[in-house]
């Protein structure tokens, strides 16, 4: 195989993977708990939080992917199982099934941890210069904190 040659050094890549590992496991986290909320939502606001949840799981979907293929294309092994997830993600899962009101106070909070964990990576990315890394994380930040923001309006 050839040698990555994109202009940002090998430790450098590894160290901006490592906090693109975490992103990852927290947006799968988050990924699976918004999907499961929105197959066990119940209540006078079920329609309007089903389609809202669906909505979400939709576009982590598609994060998730984006952000793995981010840390293939710094030459590094994405995560994939539960296991792994469980380890390096800030998510906690929730037993059980939370009525309504508390799985938009838990999905607020646990988009407002992803939300920590972007600017974290975003140092990380910033010192090696890894500029497709800033991009990705900064959209996922923004898209994280409007998406707490809604869900914190949905509770007021």
């Amino acid at each position: 195989m050839s040698s990555i040659d994109i202009g940002i050094n090998k430790k450098d890549r590894e160290k901006v993977a490592e906090g693109l590992k975490k992103l990852l496991a927290d947006t799968y986290t988050l990924y699976l708990q918004t999907h499961n909320f929105h197959w066990n939502v119940t209540g006078p606001r079920f329609r309007d939080l089903h389609l809202m949840f669906e909505e979400h799981y939709v576009e982590l979907a598609t994060a998730v992917d984006d952000i793995a293929e981010r840390i293939r294309t710094l030459g590094v092994a994405a995560p994939g199982t539960y296991k792994a997830f469980a380890e390096l993600s800030s998510i906690k899962e929730k037993d059980g099934v939370p009525d309504a009101m508390e799985m938009t106070e838990i999905l607020t909070h646990n988009h407002e941890l992803v939300v920590k964990t972007c600017r974290e990576v975003l140092k990380v990315a910033e010192a090696a210069d890894d500029e497709s890394s800033l991009a990705l994380v900064s959209d996922r930040m923004r898209i994280h904190e409007k998406t707490a923001w809604m869900l914190r309006a949905m509770t007021q």
